[in-house]
């Protein structure tokens, strides 16, 4: 991949279409019905719509997978197959990817609005929902790079984004996996008037009556270049917002430049919004689903888009492109440190979608492979959508999601009605990530370096690309694999709106490296530690940055730490706070557990968090044991991910059970009235009992793991 994100996978699909000069499509197009305006024209089985934040229930239990037609298929002969096949794979939404990427003339767009009508009545009449697939700031000219193309014939060299040098954001053909040899992609700006076009046709396709929406690639994209959109339409918003000029480079020493990072994940934020509002200013019942593919790594800070600030967002919510280690070999050549990068970014999508539900890609080579990535998915909390690396048309294997889904669709309420039962949480700050020591490298996963005979591997093996050389990501991510070998539960808590809320569950709040923090954010930490929390807070600069960057005169947290910025800095202090507790470490503690797995890096995190969040549910096994924990009325739910086929280096994959033991603290006049073990690793989902002994206030169940086991302990 050698550093170009594979976000956007395009179905092999070219028809080829015609190009135009791209009139506006800012209005409903003729000839396409299938609005639901009125009262009782929704079908009898379509929920109620989702308002005041509440999504329909079809999409928080979402088993999704990719399907297509061609331009001349007839609903019959060739729309029903593939909804059948998909039905039968357990699949309960179709995300329908046709030629909405490429550039239509009005009259075609309008012919094909027709033909996703016919689709989604059949998908609907056989009990599915449909989400469309429409990129939203790339267009594909079919033949443009010696033919006609939108960017050389239409509005694009107008609407085109640009670097800040004035380069326009297009190229032709082999660059990236989803733009054929021959084909031009043209990467528009949110701010000039392909914001009314594209708006224009998201309205008429809300009237096919798709249930969802799934806009792609709102980013700023630095395939070709970096550090977009220096068009004059940006230019323009930029000054209306900040009163500045756009920023002449890349100069992260210069407070403009930052205020234009911070600005770009805003701008594109409103950009989602209006997407969304669209769509349901003609179908109220509309959601929608952005796909996402900058994670808890630095690629956000590149391309602008944060997907934590949709977090509070109505109405809308993300497909997270979880990416994995080779195009062409998934997962397989891990290592273990890998993999806790892989849990860190599907704990990441769950927590920036808030309450609404995350769905997220699960990306496969071979069947084994592909179940154990979608173990860990389904652990975070998020809904699958199986697919088959390096593109997004066809299933890593049939029997394989078969199952898998099956297994989701018997046990969808433990897995996503269930509420986390987790104590510790650990902060995700935007800010510090955007400011802190920021690097060339994306930081997506530890290992750089392509293994023996594996080709298309996500980094072009430079050591600056693994997040072992980031400074706030490393400490991010070696903080995760800390709790994570110590099977310790934990959320992930994203900075953008942080409240109160977002941090009552948790009696421990982990700051990896925080050091960029507003006034704001400041307060919510100070008034959690004084009403009775405990911070763990590592790093040289502790809240010593504002929002943006800029060196503060004082520590924002400087009395919760119990030191000021003239102080000598301590190696380490604990500092009494109101009714709560600050435990500073200087070290980068995680950073190096993430390098080393040193025991002593990894004490310095957990000694507080044992001491403070004693935990109610213990593992007893190999550390590579995923545990999640969760509660359903009087049942205990917890998942068990095994990992122990990854080691300090990748080795070829293989599936080793693994035996542990769960220990249950029960509830004071409680008893257990029954133990059950689901798993997708069988030949059924449905669950079987097992033996558990009591000892005193402990219950302990036995177990052996072969890839993901779901145990559930009902008390009483």
């Amino acid at each position: 991949m050698s550093g170009i994100r594979r976000f956007s996978r395009r179905a092999l699909l070219r028809t080829g279409l015609g190009v135009s000069g791209g009139a506006l499509a800012a209005q409903l197009l003729p000839g396409v019905s299938g609005a639901r305006t009125g009262p009782g024209a929704a079908p009898a089985w379509a929920p109620a719509a989702a308002r005041q934040g509440l999504f329909p229930e079809w999409s928080r239990y979402a088993r999704l997978a990719d399907g297509t037609f061609d331009e001349d298929a007839d609903p019959l002969r060739d729309m029903k197959p593939v909804i059948t096949a998909l039905k039968a794979q357990n699949v309960s939404v179709i995300e329908l990817d046709t030629v909405l990427s490429n550039w239509l003339k009005p009259a075609e767009f309008t012919e094909h609005m027709g033909k996703v009508k016919s689709f989604v009545e059949l998908a609907h009449a056989a009990g599915i929902r449909v989400v469309m697939y429409y990129p939203s700031l790339e267009l594909i000219s079919v033949g443009g790079e010696k033919g006609p193309s939108f960017y050389k014939n239409g509005e694009g060299k107008s609407w085109v984004q640009r670097s800040l040098d004035g380069k326009p954001n297009v190229f032709y053909g082999s660059l990236v996996v989803w733009v054929d040899p021959g084909d031009e992609s043209c990467w528009l700006s949110p701010n000039s008037p392909w914001r009314d076009y594209y708006l224009g046709r998201v309205k008429a396709l809300a009237a096919t009556g798709v249930d969802a929406i799934w806009p792609d690639v709102p980013i700023y994209f630095d395939g070709a270049m970096s550090w977009c959109d220096g068009s004059t339409w940006a230019a323009d918003a930029f000054k209306a917002d900040t009163g500045l000029a756009l920023p002449a480079k890349a100069d992260f020493s210069s407070l403009p430049f930052r205020r234009y990072v911070e600005w770009r994940h805003r701008n594109l934020n409103q950009w989602q919004l209006d997407i969304a509002a669209a769509g349901r200013s003609v179908n109220p019942d509309l959601v929608t689903f952005v796909e996402t593919v900058s994670m808890d790594y630095q690629y956000a800070t590149l391309v602008g888009l944060d997907g934590g600030y949709l977090r509070t967002a109505e109405g809308v919510s993300h497909v997270w492109e979880v990416d994995i280690l080779g195009n062409y070999d998934g997962m397989r050549h891990a290592t273990a440190t890998d993999w806790t990068c892989l849990i860190s970014m599907y704990k990441y999508a769950r927590a920036a979608s808030g309450p609404k539900p995350a769905w997220a890609f699960s990306y496969g080579w071979k069947a084994d492979d592909a179940s154990l990535v979608m173990a860990e998915l389904l652990a975070a909390g998020c809904n699958p959508y199986e697919v088959k690396s390096p593109f997004k048309n066809e299933t890593t294997d049939k029997a394989m999601r078969t199952r898998m889904y099956a297994f989701v669709a018997a046990n969808q309420a433990k897995l996503y009605d269930a509420v986390p039962a987790a104590e510790v949480g650990v902060y995700h700050s935007s800010a510090s990530r955007d400011f802190v020591s920021p690097s060339a490298g994306t930081g997506m996963y530890a290992n750089a370096k392509a293994p023996s005979g594996v080709k298309d591997w996500w980094a072009s093996g430079s050591a600056e690309e693994s997040c072992t050389s980031q400074a706030w990501l490393g400490e991010f991510r070696g903080t995760v694999k800390a709790l994570v070998y110590a099977h310790v539960p934990f959320g992930t808590v994203p900075s953008p709106h942080l409240s109160a809320a977002d941090l009552a569950p948790y009696r421990v709040l982990m700051l990896p490296n925080l050091q960029a923090v507003s006034d704001a954010e400041a307060a919510v930490l100070r008034e959690y530690v004084s009403g009775g929390g405990t911070v763990v807070i590592t790093g040289p600069v502790p809240t010593g940055l504002d929002e943006l960057g800029t060196a503060r005169g004082e520590y924002a947290l400087a009395d919760v730490l119990g030191f000021r910025k003239g102080d000598p800095l301590p190696a380490s202090k604990q500092n009494r706070f109101g009714a709560g507790t600050c435990w500073y470490v200087k070290d980068l503690a995680g950073h190096s557990y993430l390098a080393k797995t040193d025991q002593a890096s990894a004490d310095q995190l957990l000694a507080p968090v044992r001491a403070a969040a004693p935990p109610a549910v213990e593992l007893t096994g190999d550390r590579r044991v995923h545990m999640e924990v969760s509660r359903l009325g009087a049942d205990t739910v917890v998942q068990l991910v095994n990992f122990t086929c990854f080691g300090d280096a990748p080795a070829a994959f293989r599936t080793t059970p693994a035996a542990c033991s769960v220990a249950l603290k029960l509830p004071a006049g409680k008893q257990v009235l029954a133990a059950t073990v689901s798993s997708p690793d069988g030949a059924s989902p449905a669950p079987q009992p097992v033996a558990w002994q009591t000892a005193g206030e402990t219950a302990t169940v036995s177990l052996t793991v072969s890839q993901y086991s779901l145990l559930t302990v009902t008390t009483g």
